[in-house]
């Protein structure tokens, strides 16, 4: 009776440690959650202080039918709260203007001009909103269409937005944002088929 008594006690206090380690773990994966949630918070509101920003572009396409990247370069520019401007100028001509829920895309070369609503094109808005909204400091737009992870702190940092939409789940698989304290450098984005585009940003003083 007594070594079975032991026996009982010593899985009893077994089965508490394992209960008290069980909770111990998540109370740590909640602090690391809630550490997480407040950086990129923190970081989205020091991005929503920029109200203008311009910068030159190189962007290099990495398709699987081509034997080379395709390099297009341009420059950028952004006003507050949502305006956004993107001109290729190599190795044609081409403008993309984001303004509210329109985008508006002018091929010079050909005397071309389109404008789209984005709530026509939900994958097209989701990825458009990806950068815009960075720029603009919006979490809650991101929360809409990604799960948001941030790498790094506020000097050197990298958003992970992977789509929550099945649509854009079926193009892209993740989108990078890398950046300096209120200044994005770098985007890349992964598609589902393994092409991939990585565009380089340096900062164009007015």
């Amino acid at each position: 009776m007594i070594s079975g008594s032991s026996e009982l006690a010593r899985c009893g206090r077994a089965l508490l440690l394992l209960c008290a380690a069980g909770v111990a773990a998540f109370a740590a994966a909640d602090a690391a959650a809630d550490a997480a949630s407040r950086d990129v918070r923190q970081l989205m509101q020091e991005l929503a202080q920029v109200k203008t920003a311009r910068g030159r572009f190189v962007e290099r396409k990495h398709l699987a039918i081509l034997n080379a990247p395709l390099q297009l370069s341009g420059t950028l520019v952004y006003t507050a709260p949502g305006r956004l401007e993107k001109h290729t100028l190599a190795p044609r001509q081409e403008s993309l203007l984001l303004e509210g829920g329109e985008l508006t895309i002018e091929r010079k070369d050909k005397n071309q001009r389109r404008t789209v609503l984005l709530q026509d094109y939900p994958v097209v808005r989701a990825f458009v909103e990806s950068i815009r909204s960075t720029l603009a400091g919006d979490l809650a737009t991101l929360n809409r269409h990604y799960e948001v992870a941030l790498d790094g702190d506020a000097r050197k940092w990298r958003l992970v937005l992977k789509p929550s939409d099945p649509q854009m789940r079926e193009v892209v698989s993740e989108i990078r944002i890398s950046g300096e304290r209120t200044w994005i450098n770098a985007i890349e984005v992964l598609e589902v088929g393994g092409d991939r585009s990585v565009m380089a940003i340096t900062r164009e003083e007015p």
